[in-house]
């Protein structure tokens, strides 16, 4: 099985970014969790849609989520909402409308987020729930992962340093990959 982890951070020092590294070394056996990139694509523009098609990173990222099994959207929450660089990354992978179904029909999606502020991702998490309908997937709400003050449960170099956190993420991914497997959930 194949599962893509999608970062809504451009930070280099991300917690959500680690947060999806951490959850790739989780995955049971027969399981592997590629991180793809959203850095380099631009900023939806239909003009260049029109002329130019659809960007190179936008259209690789396109076929890693395709073929995929499964997708986790790690979204940071800024401003009580979705990121813009990661609604835009969903918006270019959207188009043309008619390669949404392609990309993003029934397939399995999971939302995680962790932020410094006290109340984790909450309401970023809620705010794509619109988005995650409209596209068609059958989003996750088995478990959900909202790390609050994350900048007290990541060290430096993005290692979770609590054990509940951990432990909370090792049970995340095993209940999304057993939702992957079994459509009936």
């Amino acid at each position: 099985m194949k599962l893509i982890g999608l970062s809504g951070s451009l930070r280099k020092g991300s917690f959500n970014s680690a947060l999806l590294r951490t959850a790739a070394g989780l995955t049971p056996d027969g399981v592997e969790l590629i991180i793809g990139m959203i850095d380099g694509i631009p900023l939806y523009n239909g003009d260049i849609e029109e002329n130019d098609g659809i960007p190179m990173p936008v259209q690789t990222l396109k076929n890693l989520i395709a073929d995929a099994d499964g997708l986790i959207l790690a979204t940071p929450e800024y401003n009580n909402s979705i990121p813009g660089v990661f609604k835009n990354v969903i918006d270019w992978l959207s188009r043309p409308p008619e390669d949404s179904q392609r990309v993003f029909g029934g397939k399995p999606v999971a939302v995680i987020g962790a932020s410094p502020g006290q109340y984790g991702t909450i309401l970023s998490q809620d705010a794509w729930l619109s988005v995650l309908r409209l596209l068609g997937t059958r989003p996750w709400f088995g478990q959900r992962i909202l790390i609050s003050r994350a900048d007290t449960k990541f060290n430096e170099s993005g290692t979770i340093t609590d054990d509940a956190v951990s432990k909370q993420l090792n049970r995340f991914v095993h209940g999304f990959v057993d939702f992957v497997r079994r459509p009936d959930l």
